[in-house]
């Protein structure tokens, strides 16, 4: 059976293939089953979309660490792909990032992305962003190498300086920060092609792209992401924003009609939903422990 060692040292592997991987995200533990059963690689555990489903609130550096444990390890349970985590900030200094690292990859991590925002942050296609001084960030990046217990445990370090002070304030900051020992780079909201191939040709570790539906990067496919280097691909709210628009839409009919009758197409039936929270092997467990 794999392990979640194994799982991490797959997943590693296939970071330095630069084969541009989906990872859609999930901020609960039925998102991550969907994404899951349309067989995805790995979850993107998502700090914005928590933010959105647990708290209903934007992305703003509202979660707690507490509440971001707690998704992960309920996501950990159920779902046994790779879990990318949102540390955010690491939620304080480079003290807190060292706690942070090691409460999430207990948890179940396999990889972790800390960015350099002052805190409280904001999501990367926001304006009025602001980032702390390279040596701050530095800082943190060693202190979350140091903390995780397992070497094949990814940190992933973003830096959203190219919103701020331009592509190659990005870039210096982001050498800086492999050279502290990050093993996977995440310049945040580039805004050209252009921008992206300068990321993956001056940087020597993998690197993440981020296509946000509306947001200051392109949208860019799979392939050419690959052919321009990329080994991760986040789709981090993709899920949500599809969850979104059809609660909406099949809402608005219900409360229009006073029944689903025009959508019934559109829901999940009884079994479907039973099937994809995997009600049989509760059942088993069930006849398991059943106490005659």
């Amino acid at each position: 059976m794999e392990t979640l060692a194994d799982r991490r040292r797959t997943f590693r592997e296939k970071m330095d293939r630069r084969e541009a991987m989906i990872i859609p995200g999930a901020g609960n533990a039925l998102t991550a089953r969907v994404i899951a059963d349309q067989q995805f690689d790995a979850v993107y555990v998502t700090g914005a979309g928590i933010a959105n489903t647990y708290l209903g609130a934007p992305d703003i550096g509202l979660v707690t660490l507490t509440e971001l444990a707690g998704t992960v390890s309920a996501i950990s349970e159920i779902c046994h792909l790779p879990l990318v985590v949102d540390i955010d900030t690491g939620f304080g200094n480079a003290i807190n990032t060292r706690r942070t690292v090691r409460l999430i990859e207990r948890a179940g991590a396999c990889a972790m992305q800390l960015e350099d925002q002052v805190f409280p942050k904001k999501c990367g296609h926001f304006s009025g962003k602001a980032v702390i001084p390279v040596e701050e960030a530095v800082s943190k990046i060693k202190a979350a190498v140091d903390a995780r217990e397992d070497a094949n445990t990814m940190i992933i370090a973003r830096t959203d300086a190219r919103a701020i002070d331009g592509i190659e304030a990005a870039l210096d900051r982001a050498e800086a920060f492999v050279e502290a020992g990050a093993d996977m780079i995440f310049v945040e909201a580039p805004r050209s092609e252009d921008e992206m191939r300068m990321i993956t040709r001056r940087l020597d570790v993998p690197q993440v792209a981020n296509m946000v539906v509306g947001g200051k990067t392109p949208l860019t496919s799979q392939s050419r992401l690959a052919e321009l280097g990329f080994s991760l691909v986040l789709y981090a709210n993709t899920p949500l924003q599809a969850a979104m628009r059809a609660m909406s839409e099949v809402l608005g009919v219900l409360k229009a009609d006073g029944d689903v009758s025009a959508v019934i197409d559109r829901l999940a039936d009884f079994e479907e939903r039973q099937r994809l929270v995997d009600k049989d092997s509760y059942d088993g467990l069930e006849d398991r422990y059943r106490v005659d």
